[in-house]
């Protein structure tokens, strides 16, 4: 018997199934995979420019962080040999202009974002 199969009244061949691929121009095919090509690497290019500033911004602040260790450092060492630290005095105190830059820093911060309320 043959392989076409009945359904509905019409006969059916059998073959590959779905769409039948379109003539598309072959030209415009390579044309628009270089454009998509083009659009990738820009995309990648913007991708590793924001790594490279996020990874910069990390390293300022890991410097940051690193100097105020020290700072820290410094003033157990300075309070393990008996002396208190001026810093610390002023905070103790609760002098502001004689505090160290990391706290006069932040409250000044906080002033200026108390003004602008």
């Amino acid at each position: 018997m043959d392989d076409s199969k009945m359904v509905g009244g019409k006969v059916k061949k059998p073959g590959k199934r779905g769409r039948k691929p379109a003539k598309i121009d072959l030209k415009a095919k390579l044309e628009r995979s270089r454009q998509s090509a083009r659009e990738c690497r820009a995309r990648k290019k913007l991708r590793y420019q924001y790594l490279e500033e996020l990874v910069s911004s990390k390293e300022r602040a890991i410097c940051a962080l690193r100097e105020e260790l020290e700072m820290y450092k410094q003033w157990c060492t300075a309070m393990d040999q008996g002396k208190i630290p001026s810093e610390i005095k002023a905070l103790l105190t609760g002098d502001e202009q004689k505090a160290p830059q990391s706290s006069s820093t932040k409250s000044s911060k906080n002033n200026k974002n108390n003004n602008q309320s």
